[in-house]
């Protein structure tokens, strides 16, 4: 099987699994979070109402995809989205409330005038949101709406994450973004960390407090 017929079945399982949730008339969108996982800066959200008509071919779960691949297919993502907004909790917040929580708030603000009937959102539920929603054990994996608004905020992070790498020289940020390596937690040590890091997630380090 050539690189090309994977991709078609695997798009069509994705749209397949959303066509199990759509009735007649209904528009559905995806939601789904980057960053819940790093050492270093904020947890970002997206939310993509995608349209029912000419699907992107190469989307997927965007852990899955190389960092030009996830440019590529975010770049048609915000050409042919009916709507994509992107939320964000910061550093700040991720400490005063907890990763899950902080994830939960970037997901709401992400969905913030949603045009949309219903959303799919990846592993989440009991939102704050405006708009009914279920929560999809792996649907970044499963569903194609969720899979466009993971591409979508993983791409934006990993844009912030350059952003903060000029801003704070020395971590690596642009080359990790953010995760526990372990050139990343040599820095940490040798620098200390900086108003970027997570102070809560690195407790586990050497020296950690």
């Amino acid at each position: 099987m050539s690189a090309r017929e994977g991709a078609k079945e695997r798009l069509a399982r994705l749209l397949e699994h959303d066509a199990n949730y759509l009735a007649p008339g209904l528009i559905m969108g995806g939601m789904d979070e980057a960053g819940r996982g790093p050492l270093a800066g904020p947890v970002v959200a997206a939310c993509a109402v995608m349209p029912a008509g000419e699907p992107i071919l190469g989307v997927n779960d965007s852990k899955k995809l190389s960092a030009a691949a996830r440019e590529r297919l975010f770049a048609q993502i915000q050409a042919q989205a009916l709507f994509l907004g992107i939320g964000m909790a910061s550093v700040d917040e991720i400490e005063a409330l907890n990763i899950r929580a902080a994830s939960r708030l970037a997901m709401e603000r992400a969905a913030d005038g949603a045009k949309a009937d219903f959303l799919l959102v990846d592993y989440e539920e009991g939102l704050s949101l405006q708009l009914p929603h279920i929560g999809i054990a792996h649907g970044d994996a499963l569903s194609y709406q969720i899979a466009c608004a993971s591409i979508a905020a993983k791409v934006t992070r990993d844009l912030l994450m350059i952003k903060l790498d000029e801003k704070h020289p020395g971590y690596g940020l642009a080359a990790h973004k953010g995760y526990g390596t372990a050139a990343h937690c040599e820095a940490i040590l040798r620098l200390g960390p900086s108003p970027a890091h997570r102070a809560s997630f690195l407790r586990k380090l050497p020296g950690g407090k």
